[in-house]
Parts: C-alpha cells; structure tokens; sequence
C-alpha cells in the first residue's frame, strides 16, 4: 500500500549544468524526487538504476566544480607570478619609480639601499622556513617551557644539527633580538599615543574656531583704502607661476593670474617655464605674449640649465634686478586658479603687522567628485586645511607652506635665506626658517584657490612621492636650527630677567 504522501507523478525538477570548457559536453542532472526518499515503494532494481543515474551526476558535479577550482588556481598562480617576477625586475634596477635623470651618487645609494632590502627579506624567508620546519617537528616553545638554563648547560645532549641550530637561534632571539623588538614597539606606541593626542588636541581647536567663530580679520582702514580705490594701498605685488611642461592647464592659469582685480602699474606676472619641450615653450611664450598684448604687465622667464628644479626657478626669478621694487609676492602653480578679488582678500592683512610674512589660502578642487580616489583626497585634504593649518594658524601663529596659492612678504623671504634646494620640500623649508627667525603666518580657510586632484593612481603616487621624500631630510638639516633657536630665546630671556 503506497502512504498518502507518495501519490502523484512529481519526479522532481531537471537542472541543466553547462561546462566552461568547450570539450565537456551537456549534461542533464535530474533532482530526486519523492520516491527515492520512500523505503520500500520501488523495486530494487529500480532503486539500484536510481542509485547508479545518482552517482553519476554527482560525479560529474565533481568534476565541474573541480575544473572550476583549478581555473581559479591557475589564474591566482598567473596573478601571483607576474607580481612577482614584476617586484623582481624593479627591485633588481635599483629603483621603484618612475623619475627623471638622477645622479650617480644618488643611484649608488638607491642601490645600496635596495641591496640591504633584498639580504633582509632573504633573512626573513630562510628564518620563517626554519620556524614552519621547527614547528612540524613538535617544538612550541614557550616562555615558561623554555628551559634557557638548561639549553645552555647542555649545548651538545641534541642529536642532530638541526636540534643544536634551533636552541641557539632561540637563545639569540631572546637575548639580542627581543629587545630592541620590543623597544621599538613601544616607541611605535608612543608616537601612536602622541599623534592621536595631537589630532583630538586640532579638532577641539577646530570646535572652538566654529564655536566662537574666530578667523583673521584685516584692518578696516586697509579693506576702506581698497573700497575707495586710494593708490596709497595698492602695494607692489610680484606674481610667479613656476611651469614645467605644463601643456594641459598653460592657459587657464596665466589668464586666471591676469584677470585679477589690481591695478596693471602695480603688478607684474613672471612666468617661469622650466620646460624641456620646444613645442610646450613655444605655446606658453604665445599665451604670454597675447597677454601683453591685451595691456597685462606680464613677462616669460626660462632658464637653460634647471638647477634646483621649484625651488631653483623661485630662487632664479629672485634674483632679477626688477624684484627690489614689489613689496610682496604671490605664488601659483600651474595648475592654480585664483579667483579676481584674491589679492584684495589677502594683501590688506598685512597691513600694519610688519611680524606678518606669509598669508595662505585654501585650495578648493574642481574635480573632488571625478572618483573615488578623488573624493578620498577631498576628505583628507579638507582635514588638512580645516582642522591643522586653521588651528595652527589661529593659536600659533605657524603652519607649513603649502608651495601655492599664498602670498609673502619680500623681506621675510629675504630674511630667512631665500629659496634653498637642500630638499624635495622648499615650500616647508622656507616655512620653517621663516617662523624661526619670528615671522608670523595667517591662514585664511574662507578665501579658495581653484586646482585640480590627480585623477589616476599614477598621478598620485608621484604627487605623494615628491610630497613625502624630504620631511626626514629637512627634519635633520632644521634641528640644530631649532635647539639653537629655543637656546637663544632662553639666554635673551635670562639676560632680561637679570637686567631687570
């Protein structure tokens, strides 16, 4: 008597599995149906014909998911190789980035330095295959279990080599390696406690900038001389765009820089072109010389040999006879926008406050919502601008220069040695001497200038590489710089208390 449950034909749903490889045919899978789950209901020829068709489809399930299994493995192996046979060759030059034409000295450290790269990561490869060959020989060592004592009491009782090697490089471990591990450990903690403190320390500064609403306001008898028009107040302003090869955003920069709102007398626009390009110098001479034609005060720099590179280029247009006349100077890179009332937003600040040598400005990005890479930049860009340098601009009077988009006093550049080509980082070098020989910077986070974030990973790679290769550098060359400094201001301090 067949139960309730089993009456009706439902033989189950058929699936269809179709192979990726053009050599395997189609193969039709039927799902079991109600009957090969009932004891007793089917004759047993028939149920050894279903558990024969059963065991062939799951065979051939197998082998699907097996010839997917190897084509995953097959790609992540290919993937594997290229990477690695890719690290090979860029570390076996000498160099991981794409740069310009270097020195031999340059590349004799870079090669030394890859060298020391390649011997540490061999170590570190033959020491993890002595650990796995340790650990599946049954050694766990731990630090109660590790009997140093008796190690050192018995250094021959082991009966290979392998044994005898293990305990030594045990006892190197935690004698000379362990230590300096753990030391730098807890340097690392330090410095991690020390940097969150200084960013919560930034962001209640930046609650209370907002809570109170505290921002650089210039005198009012300065912004009055500029409603007015008085020429007494139009000081000398000298602007600088230092370009090399910049033939995608020439243009709109130079007509940015000349439509801004400053009488023509009292300005000059120096473009510095370090290109190598003929064609790239031959279009931005055009674009300069349309420019004057229009009536702008505008002229076109190029050096020959390009020494220092930025910093070399800032330094060579210093040095024109010209430059004695401008009280202030406004810098731009090339692919810098400023919007016309930018110097009327700045210049009045620094009137009346001779301590004032540098006020910067906020850059805005044009293209912030291109990609993700760009919206990432946005956001820590903006924490850069709003929280560090707003802050320190507000309660210390110091921030670093940002290489663009703010204006100097003449004389405080002058002071401080000028354009130096010590480092990568001329724009923070600058800062620096600057702040330590008493000049004071203002930070303007409501005036924007117009720029542009790298769109491709390659472009950002290299903007960070140029933007963190000199802090170490310029780190050590400013040190002595500043204890000298603090010692100075202590002896002055004491030497006035006693006189007092």
């Amino acid at each position: 008597m067949v139960p309730w449950w089993a009456k009706g034909s439902h033989k189950g749903t058929s699936v269809v599995v179709k192979m990726e490889n053009p050599n395997w045919s189609m193969v039709e899978l039927e799902a079991p149906s109600e009957e090969d789950f009932l004891i007793g209901s089917t004759p047993t020829g028939s149920r050894e014909k279903l558990r024969g068709k059963n065991a062939k489809q799951l065979t051939w399930v197998l082998l699907l998911k097996a010839h997917r299994a190897a084509g995953c493995l097959t790609s992540i192996t290919s993937t594997f190789l290229s990477f690695g046979s890719t690290v090979r060759r860029r570390v076996a030059s000498g160099r991981t980035d794409d740069n310009d034409i270097e020195t031999d000295e340059n590349k004799a450290v870079k090669t030394g330095f890859y060298n020391c790269i390649k011997v540490f990561l061999w170590l570190s490869l033959l020491l993890f295959c002595f650990e796995v060959a340790a650990y599946f020989k049954g050694w766990h060592f731990g630090a109660p279990n590790l009997q140093l004592q008796y190690i050192l009491s018995v250094p021959l009782g082991f009966k290979d080599l392998f044994d005898w090697l293990y305990t030594h490089w045990v006892l190197i471990r935690v004698g000379y390696l362990a230590p300096p591990l753990q030391f730098l450990a807890n340097v690392c903690i330090v410095l991690f406690l020390i940097q969150s403190m200084d960013r919560l320390i930034l962001c209640l500064g930046c609650f209370w900038i907002r809570l109170k609403k505290i921002k650089p306001i210039p005198k009012h008898e300065a912004v009055a001389d500029l409603e007015s028009g008085e020429d007494s107040f139009f000081p000398m302003v000298l602007i600088q765009i230092p370009m090399c090869n910049e033939k995608e955003v020439y243009q709109q920069s130079i007509a940015a820089v000349c439509s801004l709102d400053w009488p023509k007398s009292r300005i000059l626009i120096q473009v510095l072109d370090d290109s190598d390009d003929p064609m790239t110098q031959l279009l931005i001479k055009e674009e300069v010389h349309k420019w004057q034609q229009e009536g702008a005060h505008i002229v076109y720099r190029h050096r020959v040999l390009r020494d220092g590179y930025k910093a070399g280029n800032l330094k060579s247009a210093m040095s024109c006879s010209y430059v004695k006349d401008y009280e202030f100077v406004a810098i731009f890179d090339a692919d810098f926008q400023p919007s016309p009332d930018f110097l009327k937003r700045t210049v009045p600040h620094f009137k009346d406050t001779e301590d004032l040598g540098l006020v910067q400005t906020r850059w805005s990005f044009v293209n912030k919502d291109e990609n993700l890479l760009t919206r990432l930049q946005n956001i820590n860009l903006s924490f850069h601008f709003e929280v560090e340098q707003q802050v320190n601009g507000v309660f210390i009077n110091f921030f670093g220069f940002n290489g663009t988009a703010g204006v100097w006093r003449i004389k405080a550049l002058e002071e401080s040695g000028g354009w130096l080509e010590r480092t990568t980082v001329e724009d923070m070098d600058i800062a620096v001497r600057a702040h330590l020989r008493g000049w004071k910077f203002i930070f303007l986070n409501d005036v924007e200038c117009r720029c542009e974030l790298p769109e491709s990973y390659e472009a950002y790679r290299k903007q960070q590489h140029r933007w963190h290769s000199g802090p170490m550098q310029l780190f050590r060359l400013c040190l002595p710089d500043i204890i000298r400094a603090k010692c100075v201001e202590e002896i002055q301090y004491d030497l006035s208390l006693l006189s007092a």
